[in-house]
């Protein structure tokens, strides 16, 4: 029998890293003013995305989950929230459009302020100081002051949240998502690019497609599915006081949810059996994801299904897959069978990201967008070769001008990191690398043949009645 579960029961684990804060009664002081605030997610939102992935996890749509790789309090403005959602929903039609696929919107913001480090140190000449962990534990700035995590920071992570999940709800159901304006989500600085001008024809066959609808009698107003989405928040349950705080019992169940997010995830750096992080995660109904390394072993991985989704529900656990672009083809195919072999319900999904990370001659940590490029194919190259439905893809991206990949249709190169590298922590794509890789991807679910992107009507009449 599993031991018994409760919001803390983590804290009885071994557990990896977490910050080191000197003042322990502040910590709690914290913890304890969190857990009176109101949630940033409800239950029945979270048990509506479970509904749509478990609809991915048979083949009928497609996840896309991407955004900040750590979300900072400096660049916390209207005008980014705004430029994100823009180019995520541009890919979303990408995907929605030229692969047929319902796609579901899961964004990486609204939570995702903490980081798992390689080293609990960095060094900078002769000076070293604890590592930035994200900005609700401590500061960029390489000052000991900054360096130390401060509680108090997890309240203004809070704030922020909760700030950007009401601007977030209002562009997916005030009228920002109506298809009708599909064309102006393309940002200014993309206007004359390659990849722009592909979406462009794209948003001509939609508004084509709308303007005969509307002479048959269907519009944004008799059908709401036409001006508004549904978009969902995830982030990495790394600081779990913060996580405990924000678990509460849904009252129309009994059960316990994280209120934080929607969906969370547990790290490379966090999946151990037996540690605090998979400990917590049990407890909660919402979605997991678990991402999946290269050092995943496939008796691990079953064992880790076993403890996470004992009732193997479906869209549970989604699988996220960061291997590297040399080691997918190698890595991936035996975990595949593993889960097959069990009869495991799981969402398939690429992170193309983490596995393919370098440093570039001029010294800026970088990703070849060719690599990511060459991940995605091989993760989908991989499934349709074992007959299983490669139904996501996991990135960091932002809808800022940035160069911090190089490579794309724009050929962002080593020397031109510097112009606009303005990542807090690892190098995410721009907008027209995130439209580019959206293409990819149709044109590979085009390619499977198990693919069914029919939808369900019964999950619609679900989802209203939640």
């Amino acid at each position: 029998m599993a031991e018994q579960w409760t919001p803390e029961s983590w804290r009885a684990k071994p557990i990896v890293q977490v910050p080191e804060y000197r003042d322990l009664d502040k910590l709690a002081d914290v913890e304890a003013r969190l857990s009176g605030y109101p949630p940033l997610v409800f239950a029945g939102e979270a048990r509506r995305l479970k509904r749509k992935l478990a609809k991915v996890a048979e083949g009928k749509g497609f996840l896309l989950q991407g955004g900040d790789c750590a979300e900072s309090f400096a660049e916390h403005s209207a005008d980014n929230i705004r430029d994100f959602f823009r180019v995520f929903l541009q890919m979303a039609v990408v995907l929605t459009f030229a692969a047929s696929s319902p796609v579901v919107k899961v964004g990486r913001i609204a939570g995702q302020f903490a980081k798992p480090r390689s080293s609990s140190t960095e060094k900078q000449g002769d000076r070293e100081l604890p590592s930035y962990r994200g900005d609700i534990i401590n500061s960029i700035e390489f000052d000991e002051a900054a360096r130390e995590p401060d509680p108090e920071r997890q309240i203004m992570a809070y704030r922020q949240a909760a700030a950007t999940l009401n601007l977030l709800r209002a562009f997916a159901q005030g009228g920002y998502a109506n298809l009708e304006h599909v064309h102006n989500w393309t940002l200014g600085f993309l206007r004359d690019s390659l990849t722009s001008a592909r979406y462009q024809a794209i948003a001509d066959r939609i508004t084509e497609t709308l303007a005969f609808m509307r002479a048959c009698g269907i519009n944004p107003d008799t059908a709401s599915q036409l001006k508004t989405t549904d978009f969902f928040t995830s982030h990495e349950a790394l600081l779990l006081g913060y996580e405990q705080a924000f678990t509460r019992v849904d009252s129309t169940s009994g059960e316990w949810y994280a209120t934080s997010g929607h969906m969370l995830w547990i790290g490379d750096r966090t999946r151990q059996p037996d540690g605090a992080h998979v400990e917590f995660c049990r407890g909660v109904q919402n979605p997991i994801g678990l991402k999946c390394g290269p050092s995943l072993d496939p008796d691990e991985l079953i064992r880790l299904l076993d403890i996470l989704n004992p009732e193997n529900e479906a869209g549970r656990i989604t699988l996220i897959c960061r291997f590297g672009a040399d080691k997918v083809e190698e890595k991936l195919p035996a975990l595949i069978r593993a889960v097959s072999r069990e009869g495991r319900v799981v969402l398939w999904s690429s992170d193309p990201m983490h596995g393919n990370t370098v440093k570039a001659t001029t010294g800026f940590k970088t990703r070849p967008f060719d690599d990511i490029l060459s991940e995605v194919r091989g993760f989908m190259a991989v499934h349709q070769a074992e007959g299983t439905h490669a139904g996501g893809i996991h990135v960091e991206m932002t809808g800022s001008n940035v160069t911090e990949c190089t490579g794309g249709s724009q050929s962002v190169t080593d020397a031109d990191l510097s112009a606009r590298y303005h990542t807090h922590c690892d190098p995410r794509l721009n907008a027209d690398q995130a439209l580019e890789l959206a293409f990819l991807i149709a044109e590979e679910l085009k390619k499977e043949p198990a693919f069914h992107p029919a939808g369900d009507e019964v999950e619609e009449t679900m989802d209203a009645a939640e």
